[in-house]
């Protein structure tokens, strides 16, 4: 069974950074895409990253493009979502999710990750 445990987050003032870790165990054989996922009070949960095990590629939300950077680091099975130039619109609560299964492309989507991390709370102060 795939587990996957956060640290990060935290309360930050605009324009700083953070970094979210993502670190998976559980799953000892084979490929597992994570992505990185967001919900504000209200809203519903929407993507912010993914990057693929068999690849390596990522995508990102429009709205982050240019400000975050996700990364893996496969020795440690952990995948970092490295945040900058943060504003009061990127608070929400963070989710890491891991799809497991060998894809071409890592998808943005919700319904396609099967396992997720316990979140962590981003909050950006203006």
């Amino acid at each position: 069974q795939l587990q996957l445990v956060q640290s990060g987050g935290g309360l930050v003032q605009l324009g700083e950074s953070l970094r979210l870790s993502c670190a998976a165990s559980g799953f000892t054989s084979g490929y597992y895409d994570i992505g990185w996922f967001r919900q504000a009070p209200g809203k519903e949960r929407e993507e912010v990253s993914c990057i693929s095990s068999s690849s390596g590629t990522t995508n990102y939300a429009e709205s982050v493009k240019g400000r975050f950077t996700i990364s893996r680091d496969n020795a440690k099975n952990t995948v970092y979502l490295s945040m900058n130039s943060l504003e009061p619109e990127d608070t929400a609560v963070y989710y890491c999710a891991a799809r497991a299964g060998f894809f071409r492309r890592c998808a943005l989507e919700v319904y396609e990750y099967n396992y997720w991390g316990q979140g962590t709370q981003v909050t950006v102060s203006s």
